[in-house]
């Protein structure tokens, strides 16, 4: 009960973390393209990952584990930011969090077939009506997108999904913050060489809401949100701990509204609630 406890926990950090993701990456691209943002991304938080690895003298993985690793950079340091950051060209950071609803499923689904995990069937009831919530809330208030938008994030979503599941599983076994640096350093050479090709051929116009952007997507989201995320996912199970995404949407609202002065309507205090319900009922049944 303790180490499910512990995960669930560690898992809402993540997720707290994880809230300011799509704004900051929106505010980000907005000033450097989708590709420097995602390979500049990687490549500064693989350094830190570095920095720790070296630091704590971590052994390197075992051969074995080099395809779950390149899974996980596959899906969570390369494909999830490059996709949503192109799709964010098209679409509002409000309308994507329409598909940020249905990433619980999709991690969910890869627990399933990644993890060996096998949630009660009630279980994907309160996901379903979870999932239904967030996305019906954030249709509601986003104000439309575009078909192109659209399956952009489809595609992110669902590797994404595939990479919480992998890195979740390896996470059992190597620990959460060395799967992400080991990932994030498989990935880096590329990362590398595609950051140098694409950054801007000068920063000097570059404003510092763009530079706060990328900053945080850089050292939180690439790197400290999947600390606590794989910790979280590994000690309390892929598909429960999964579900604490459906929160990701209001915690980021709650911000806005805190930070920035802006109203909260009764219909976000509505869906949270059943969002809470649900997450509640999920745990119970994971």
């Amino acid at each position: 009960m303790e180490r499910t406890t512990a995960g669930w926990g560690s898992g809402l950090l993540g997720v707290v973390i994880f809230s300011g993701s799509l704004p900051a990456t929106r505010v980000a691209v907005a000033e450097f393209t989708p590709l420097f943002v995602t390979s500049g991304r990687a490549a500064i938080a693989a350094l830190l990952g570095a920095a720790f690895l070296l630091g704590l003298r971590q052994d390197m993985p075992a051969r074995g584990d080099l395809l779950p690793l390149l899974i996980v950079a596959i899906g969570v340091v390369v494909g999830f930011p490059l996709l949503t950051g192109f799709a964010l060209q098209h679409i509002t950071a409000a309308h994507s969090v329409v598909f940020i609803g249905l990433l619980p499923l999709s991690t969910a689904v890869f627990g399933v077939l990644r993890g060996g995990e096998r949630p009660k069937p009630i279980f994907w009831i309160f996901s379903s009506i979870g999932a239904a919530t967030v996305a019906g809330f954030a249709l509601y208030h986003s104000g439309g997108g575009s078909m192109a938008g659209d399956l952009l994030m489809v595609a992110a979503i669902l590797l994404c999904g595939l990479g919480y599941a992998e890195g979740a599983t390896l996470s059992r076994r190597l620990g959460g913050w060395q799967v992400i640096s080991w990932a994030l350093l498989l990935s880096l050479p590329v990362m590398a060489v595609i950051a140098l090709a694409t950054m801007p051929a000068s920063f000097a116009d570059i404003g510092w809401r763009a530079w706060t952007g990328f900053a945080y997507v850089s050292v939180f989201s690439m790197m400290l949100g999947f600390v606590f995320w794989y910790r979280g996912l590994a000690l309390g199970g892929i598909a429960g701990v999964g579900q604490l995404q459906l929160m990701q949407p209001f915690f980021g609202l709650l911000l806005a509204g805190l930070l920035l002065g802006e109203p909260v309507a009764w219909t976000m205090v509505a869906s949270t609630v059943i969002v809470i319900l649900c997450v509640a009922g999920a745990r119970r049944f994971a």
